[in-house]
């Protein structure tokens, strides 16, 4: 594995999925993503970006959620999955991200170029 695009994928794989309480956006607030990832989304404008942040929300936030659901970045994915970052609701997996896993996000967080999302 020597790209970013095939890293994400794998990675992805690995994120165990649950179910949100409807109409929640607690964890939809403004983060950083690699530029491999935000290369996925939608171009928003400076103001639709000035205008979340001002909010504290995410610029992909819409009024039913989010609106990238499928391509969110792997810091969206991860909330509500381990320890670390639970969700304030209480939803979880069936079972939490493993931590090698949850170390290798980690990782290509810190070690990829992050961009405000």
């Amino acid at each position: 594995m020597n790209n970013n695009r095939e890293i994400i994928a794998l990675l992805r794989e690995r994120i165990p999925s649950f179910e949100c309480v409807p109409g929640c956006h607690d964890c939809c607030g403004p983060v950083t993503t690699s530029s491999e990832e935000m290369s996925r989304l939608p171009v928003k404008t400076d103001a639709e970006h000035e205008a979340a942040l001002n909010e504290f929300d995410c610029v992909h936030l819409g009024p039913n959620g989010c609106t990238v659901y499928e391509e969110r970045p792997l810091i969206c994915r991860l909330f509500g999955t381990t320890p670390r970052m639970p969700c304030p609701n209480g939803c979880r997996p069936k079972e939490m991200i493993d931590l090698k896993t949850e170390r290798q996000i980690h990782h290509y967080i810190r070690n990829t170029r992050q961009v405000l999302v």
